[in-house]
């Protein structure tokens, strides 16, 4: 199972179950401490292996770029490297008590309003040297083992159905290797998500429009098990 974040572990009222309420991320940020940064990660993750959470998903780390974004406290800083040195110092805490991270929302999740239909529009240079770069820091330096596509666009393209972003970024310049799933509730092309390598669709996974996509060719059923394995492959770390 899954709960979210990124400022403590959620639980439905109705458990009962008081949970910890961590500060937020943009006060971890502003110590410049890793090692903070890692305590908090390894803390909550104990507390989340507690209630039998699998994949929390947090840690949140895009970009302040307005101060109005109605989730700039899940997010660290207008800064990617402070952005990113503190998330994956966080991750590795995390992950050091096999709880696995959905780190989000990959990427250019810029404001709350619209995030469904929401353009991102920029340059490769400011969506490399700005957006996406306390991820890559994140990727290479933590190894987060699930990751969360965005419900906006960037530059006209929806994230989940994006190979350059999910595949040629993220996987073959990156290498990362776990699952990349969706946000929640997005109804984007699934066959499209697929081919991007965008491996689970949450919460609802739309199989009757995949099952057409394998009819018609668009799909093939090696391009589904390659999503499988990867799924599998990321559940093994919390064993």
């Amino acid at each position: 199972p899954t709960a979210d974040g990124p400022a403590g572990l959620r639980l439905n009222p109705e458990t009962g179950i008081p949970t910890t309420a961590w500060p937020c991320s943009t006060l971890i940020a502003s110590s410049w401490n890793t090692e903070i940064a890692y305590k908090v990660g390894a803390a909550a993750a104990a507390e989340i292996r507690e209630n039998n959470i699998g994949i929390w998903l947090a840690p949140a780390l895009n970009i302040h770029r307005d101060p109005l974004c109605g989730r700039n406290f899940e997010y660290l800083s207008e800064d990617p490297l402070i952005a990113g040195k503190i998330t994956a110092s966080e991750i590795r805490g995390i992950q050091s008590r096999k709880v696995a991270v959905s780190m989000k929302h990959f990427a250019c999740n810029n404001k709350e309003a619209n995030r469904f239909g929401c353009d991102s529009r920029l340059s490769e240079r400011a969506l490399r040297e700005i957006y996406l770069k306390g991820f890559e820091i994140c990727v290479k330096e933590a190894d987060p083992w699930t990751v969360m596509s965005s419900y906006n666009l960037i530059n006209g393209q929806h994230t989940s159905e994006s190979w350059e972003l999910l595949t040629g970024i993220l996987r073959n310049e990156w290498g990362f290797k776990g699952m990349v799933t969706t946000d929640w509730g997005v109804k984007n092309d699934p066959v499209k998500e697929v081919m991007a390598g965008n491996d689970m669709k949450m919460h609802v996974g739309y199989p009757e429009d995949l099952k057409a996509g394998l009819a018609d060719g668009r799909i093939t059923r090696a391009d589904l098990e390659l999503c499988v394995k990867r799924i599998l492959t990321s559940f093994t770390h919390l064993a």
